[in-house]
């Protein structure tokens, strides 16, 4: 074997000493989730600071020649006892005080406690290099290995600097707005006591403006209670930015909020502001909750969901192969859920898991940014079994302890950084939409499978919407892609009205004191019925009687996926446009049967409308003139928050169609990259359409040739949506008659470059079969918004159904499958 020290003098370029900006990946394996805790540790390249499993380790030096690796272990530390330690062994748990993670007051986050070790190991033949053999060593050598040790213990992992463990939801920024305050000299005193709004007579979350003295309730709360926006109502009359919430003013200071800013701020020079109507901070005494309590009780209240976390009942631990838990990586139980479901679906296990070996053979020389090697990674690390063992009980140090039901499961750390990378809201650690992370998540699958076998194919599948012209009585067909149908919820229809009715009488009565919860109870046949009803579009405009007239539309399946996707939209929006939550239970079946929902297409003998385009609006002197938008629309848009181009292009694109259909577009398009782009309306010099086609990306004509059409045609659609890929995909869909026109081979090539027979174009890849499906899936979310609370999953396995909340897998008791979010049904093959 030959001398450690000639071996690191001969690669000394390689090893490197970590800089500011380098990745260093010290806590988890790029191809597994082996980490320094595991058995063999992690053994971490000190060149490329990529660390890896002592499973995958002679892989990498075999592929890269890399010879000096960092073999980095850590072992947990005895506990110590503690005479405040409850029975169970752990210490008893302090409130929390403050809205924060992993600092003093706020949310308790384990931090368990290890004892590091890390030395260099030589491959192939993995020679340690012990410290006895360093201090012999030439200085060179010994200075460039210690300076690389200490930089690697030092450096902060990927992992560490991504996740954010402390986070403070308490800390707020000075307000513009606070040291040029102007306050008006109206001669107003706010007594110390006895507040009312001065619109509702509401006395409890009252807000003083700081510029006037005005008191006013504050807003309105997703579930209805709260204030009822007066406060917000006399900023966007008058424009006064600040208001400091009644009741929370102590000598420390108070809650400030800034409309304008739309954010808790601070505010230096509060104690003036007060004085100036006659509020002295030294002589007051909070009375009322401060906004971070108000967030601290929501956010335990996770904890109290009994039902649909099957918290009432013991449940059995399950483990072993698909039954792997998932860390919560902080407000990332929307991801666990939507991917144990997905990784039950056999294409996605096909795409990635049974060809896990290819996919890392061909992965990239940095794995830890490739989307198949890390979506490979996660897929194996739920189905193998490998992690899914009970995780260790800090109280039980006999092992005697009854299973919990928790597993040492797997931290998807690298594939939620990879996953949300340049993402608004998936880069965050707040909490998601489970339903709009699967459409994301869909979304990368797309783009990253241009050829091979597609996943995502197993939830596609067609809509056609048959449009009926009420004077002509002539119709248009257009179809389009989708991924999820969304289900209505007809409140109207709940069959529990008179319990309703009762539950709401008593919940105004001031002392009848708290009441149990009483849900609506819809029946599911009445959310299809919902569904499948014609729509009355009262301002449509007929191509076949030159006007507006009234028509209807039905929506019908051109095609039934595979496996379908079913979203109860249970997130709605009240009259006054305050988002709320329906709470609402139902009765969602086992078994469906579509079939009278197929799509028949043209009927015989039925007419077409005809394909011409609505007249433009014309001056005298017969000069093309840009659409005239509805000026009250846009403005209620913009009363909301939104800003002011996306309103202009909701009200442009929904046709002046009035405020419903303007917000449902707003709430659809929200994460479009130019969304707050300016509207180019027709006849400016840069109408939508006219994007040329040297400028469209290549990746966005790659990913719609990967679905099934032509270069030809993918420019055409990204031309007609300004290069937006979403957009363009949504338009290529419903202009599938227009595609059909273009003169394009089957090569993709136009019929002037093609000597050849002329292929009609392709369609999408949509698969079909009967209508007929089963219940395999369901996930449920607890909170008043998709943006706080929890989510859960349970999947059906082995006709077992079993609940995975997080790390915990246990055998379920009593599925909730009335109160789910999203539904997964499989098709049934007779």
């Amino acid at each position: 074997m030959a001398d450690v020290g000639e071996v690191l003098m001969s690669v000394l370029s390689t090893i490197r000493v970590p800089r500011p900006g380098d990745r260093v990946h010290k806590d988890e394996c790029a191809l597994s989730f082996s980490s320094p805790e595991s058995e063999g540790g992690l053994y971490v390249c000190m060149n490329s600071f990529l660390g890896f499993g002592s499973q995958y380790v002679d892989r990498h030096h075999a592929r890269t020649g890399q010879r000096p690796y960092l073999h980095f272990t850590r072992t947990r530390k005895a506990q110590k006892e503690d005479d405040n330690n409850s029975s169970s062994g752990d210490p008893p748990k302090k409130k929390p005080t403050r809205l924060a993670i992993g600092i003093e007051g706020g949310f308790d986050v384990e931090q368990d406690q290890y004892e590091e070790d890390v030395k260099v190991v030589i491959f192939p033949d993995r020679q340690q290099v012990t410290s006895e053999d360093l201090a012999t060593m030439p200085d060179v050598v010994k200075e460039r290995v210690s300076l690389s040790m200490a930089g690697f213990m030092s450096a902060d992992s990927v992992s560490h600097a991504l996740q954010v463990q402390q986070w403070d939801g308490e800390v707020r920024q000075e307000s513009r707005h606070a040291v040029d305050l102007k306050q008006l000299d109206n001669g107003l005193k706010i007594p110390p006591s006895g507040w009312r709004c001065e619109v509702c007579d509401l006395q409890e979350n009252l807000w003083m403006n700081l510029t006037d003295g005005k008191v006013f309730c504050g807003r309105r709360y997703f579930d209805g209670t709260g204030g009822n926006n007066h406060a917000l109502l006399h900023f966007q009359q008058t424009g006064f930015p600040l208001a400091v919430k009644l009741g929370t003013i102590t000598p420390d200071g108070a809650d400030v909020y800034s409309y304008d800013e739309d954010d808790m701020v601070l505010n230096p020079k509060l104690p003036e502001h007060l004085s100036h109507f006659g509020i002295d901070m030294m002589t007051m005494q909070k009375t009322e909750h401060t906004m971070t309590e108000l967030e601290i009780a929501v956010n335990q209240r996770v904890g109290e969901w009994e039902v649909i976390q099957e918290s009432g009942t013991s449940l059995r631990p399950l483990s072993g192969s698909g039954l792997t838990g998932m860390k919560n990586l902080g407000n990332s139980c929307y991801l666990n859920s939507v991917m144990q479901v997905l990784f039950t679906v056999p294409d996605f296990q096909t795409k990635y898991v049974s060809n896990i070996q290819k996919i890392f053979d061909e992965a990239p020389s940095d794995p830890t940014q490739d989307f198949k090697t890390q979506v490979a990674k996660l897929g194996y690390g739920l189905l193998s079994g490998e992690y899914s063992k009970p995780a260790p009980d800090p109280g039980d140090d006999n092992g005697t302890a009854e299973p919990r039901g928790d597993q040492v499961g797997i931290a998807p750390r690298m594939f939620k950084a990879l996953i949300g990378r340049g993402h608004a809201e998936f880069s965050t650690n707040r909490q998601q939409d489970a339903q709009e992370f699967l459409l994301h998540f869909i979304n990368m699958v797309e783009r990253n499978c241009r050829s091979g076998a597609n996943p995502s194919e197993a939830f596609r599948f067609l809509v056609e919407e048959r449009i009926v012209c009420q004077q002509s009585h002539k119709a248009k067909y257009t179809q389009r892609v989708d991924y999820i149908l969304q289900l209505p919820v007809p409140m109207d229809q709940a069959t529990n009205t008179e319990e309703l009715q009762e539950a709401e009488r008593r919940r105004e009565e001031a002392d009848s004191g708290p009441t149990p919860t009483v849900r609506a109870k819809i029946p599911f046949s009445a959310c299809m019925a919902a569904l499948s009803e014609p729509e009355v579009l009262s301002d449509f405009w007929s191509s076949a009687v030159q006007a507006k007239t009234t028509a209807t539309k039905t929506t019908r399946f051109a095609s039934f996926p595979d496996h379908l996707v079913i979203q109860i939209k249970k997130f709605t929006f009240g009259l006054d446009w305050v988002p709320k939550k329906l709470d609402v239970s139902i009765d969602v079946p086992d078994t469906l049967d579509l079939g009278d929902l197929r799509a028949t297409g043209q009927q015989p003998g039925e007419e077409l409308l005809p394909e011409t385009a609505p007249p433009p609006l014309m001056t005298p002197d017969v000069e093309v003139k840009a659409p005239v938008l509805d000026d009250s629309t846009v403005s209620q848009l913009c009363e909301m928050g939104f800003p002011l181009e996306a309103c202009r292009k909701a009200v442009y694109y929904t046709g002046n169609t009035g405020i419903d259909a303007a917000m449902n577009w707003v709430m659809g398009h929200m994460d479009d990259p130019d969304f707050s782009a300016p509207l180019v309306l027709p006849g400016c010099s840069s109408a939508p359409g006219t994007t040329p086609t040297e400028s469209l990306s290549e990746e966005h004509l790659a990913t719609i040739v990967s679905m099934g059409f032509s270069r030809d045609q993918a420019s055409k659609a990204l031309r007609a949506t300004s290069n937006v890929l979403d957009r363009a995909v949504d338009w290529i869909f419903s202009h599938l008659d227009d595609l059909e026109s273009m003169e394009v081979s089957e090569g993709g090539r136009s019929a002037a470059e093609s000597e050849g027979s002329r292929e009609p174009p392709p369609g999408p890849r949509v698969r079909d079969g009967p209508g007929k499906y089963e219940l395999f899936a369901f996930i449920s979310h607890m909170g008043t918004s998709t943006m706080c609370g929890h989510y859960v999953c349970h999947i059906k396995k082995d006709h077992q159904w079993v609940i995975f909340n997080d790390q915990k897998v246990c055998a379920s008791e009593k599925p909730p499958k009335d109160l789910g979010y999203l539904y997964f049904y499989r098709r049934v093959t007779e």
